[in-house]
């Protein structure tokens, strides 16, 4: 009886410990990644394995930039198209949440998400891109553990970076090369507004660029750049 309560011990035990070291592991990688910036993603791995299935030389279009050296323009249209309240919330945007249910569940089927940056980043960051409760809960753990440790700034900046923008694209500066042949310092307001529209389904819009969904939502977000509010710039 003994033996069989050691047992059942340990087996309640180890799983406990292991999520733990791993979520030890989220967060020393994301204090790391405070003042160091991001080589990879698990996202991009991810993509890279695919390319690679094909073309064994795939490479990813890549390149870090500062946050200072990516157009405003760029920052205000992503803000107004995919997460108009990231400098209040404190990660998870709770109203956009059941927005996007209560339509979900309106068109019987999912067509809203209603993910802050933040939750986008941990996704990319360290998860794969399955559907599941579990995958869900450990995206909201990772996501209070950016925002805990990250200023808005950072959170964006690294967004910003690593973010797909098409297959095998990935950040703002690869963006801008891949789509207009500019850098991502000199993107123009129409230039800005469509990228940011592209970011939902990215290697759809990357075939599809001359989607009329694309055009009419990227005339609205143009409209609506100006009124987006930029996180405070590091104290």
């Amino acid at each position: 009886m003994k033996s069989v309560r050691k047992l059942l011990l340990w087996i309640i035990l180890v799983p406990i410990a292991c999520v733990l070291l791993l979520q030890a592991y989220f967060f020393l990688q994301i204090w790391w990644w405070v003042d160091h910036n991001p080589g990879s993603t698990s996202f991009m791995r991810q993509q890279l394995s695919i390319l690679r299935e094909k073309d064994p030389n795939a490479q990813l279009q890549f390149r870090w930039v500062p946050y200072a050296r990516i157009n405003n323009n760029l920052k205000r249209a992503i803000i107004a198209s995919e997460d108009s309240n990231f400098s209040e919330h404190d990660g998870i945007d709770w109203d956009a949440l059941q927005r996007a249910y209560e339509k979900n569940e309106k068109k019987g089927k999912v067509v809203a998400g209603g993910s802050t940056i933040t939750q986008q980043l941990a996704k990319n960051l360290f998860l794969s891109g399955e559907r599941s409760y579990l995958r869900k809960g450990q995206e909201f753990i990772i996501t209070y553990m950016l925002e805990a440790l990250m200023d808005k700034q950072r959170i964006f900046e690294i967004y910003l970076n690593v973010v797909e923008w098409g297959n095998g694209v990935f950040g703002a500066e690869a963006a801008a090369q891949h789509y207009y042949r500019t850098s991502a310092a000199n993107l123009g307001a129409e230039q800005a507004a469509r990228l940011a529209v592209m970011l939902p389904r990215p290697r759809f819009y990357d075939r599809n660029r001359g989607s009329g969904y694309l055009a009419a939502r990227s005339g609205l977000i143009l409209r609506r750049m100006n009124a987006a509010t930029l996180p405070p710039t590091h104290k």
